[in-house]
């Protein structure tokens, strides 16, 4: 059989598997939310190793090059602020923000599920958010 084998029946399973791997919008948004609560857990508790576990692969590698030093560590140098509760939380396909009373948290969805891509971010007018830990 030839590696031509796309038809728009295929094309359409592809999409409805995908669509359905990630839940509904109400079971993406818990998982977001839980996520990030469990993020401002660590953080509150001084856990750098479950922080670090919660980041995006390329947030940690960013911040432990910009920091020189190995995420338990390099993470703890960080100035992130006290969140509070979460305000807003929106999804889209693959991608999250997390509004919290203090802080913005970005995440991103991977086979493992919903990881830090971006926290301890504050909005700024027509431009885009200033964040203490960012992916590259």
């Amino acid at each position: 059989m030839s590696g031509r084998w796309r038809g728009p029946g295929v094309m359409a399973v592809v999409v409805l598997a995908t669509a359905c791997a990630c839940g509904t919008p109400s079971e993406r948004r818990d998982a977001v939310t839980a996520q990030v609560t469990r993020f401002e857990r660590a953080l509150d508790a001084g856990q750098p190793l479950r922080l670090c576990a919660a980041l995006a692969p390329a947030t940690r590698e960013e911040l432990e090059q910009s920091a020189e030093r190995r995420c338990p560590r390099a993470i703890g140098t960080q100035d992130l602020p006290r969140a509070g509760p979460v305000r807003h939380v929106d999804v889209y396909g693959e991608q999250a923000r997390v509004v919290l009373a203090h802080d913005t948290v970005f995440l991103a969805h991977f086979p493992t599920g919903w990881r830090i891509t971006a926290a301890g971010c504050t909005p700024r007018p027509q431009r885009p958010y200033q964040c203490e830990i960012k992916g590259g």
